[in-house]
């Protein structure tokens, strides 16, 4: 079973008719398929915003050790992710540690802004130097906010 997922994003008022006309359409297609799940919520991060995350994940993990550790960008990301959302860390079926909870790709557009925030933040208590490509970034979003 595939699924597929068809989104509209309402932005004032006044696209309210509009917008229950389209879900009704979409609902009428669908339904030929099988059921239909039905979702509100706010607008989440997009691949613009996601591809911004990288560069600045780049820059820290070459230049912290984080307790005697070099970490990945990807290792980086869950640290980051954890400091945002205060999360909890369980022991390991295994040994080690687990981080429960956390995921960018189900943060909407402003938790996402908080998160790059957070992340130069942390750069800079850290002394890290931005690449041209992580500040060029960082301004874009300041500008767009």
């Amino acid at each position: 079973m595939t699924r597929r997922e068809v989104v509209k994003v309402i932005e004032r008022a006044d696209q309210i008719r509009f917008g229950l006309a389209w879900v009704q359409q979409m609902l009428e297609k669908g339904l030929a398929g099988g059921p239909v799940q039905i979702s509100l919520g706010r607008e989440r991060r997009n691949k613009d915003q996601n591809s911004k995350l990288w560069p600045m994940l780049t820059d820290i993990s070459k230049q912290v050790c984080w307790h005697g550790h070099w970490l990945t960008k990807d290792e980086w990301k869950d640290v980051m992710t954890a400091g945002l959302n205060k999360q909890k860390v369980v022991p390991g079926i295994d040994g080690g540690f687990v981080v429960l909870g956390g995921s960018t790709s189900r943060m909407n557009k402003a938790v996402f802004c908080e998160f790059i925030e957070l992340i130069y933040a942390f750069g800079s208590q850290h002394d890290v130097q931005w690449s041209e490509k992580a500040l060029s970034i960082y301004d874009e979003m300041r500008a767009a906010a």
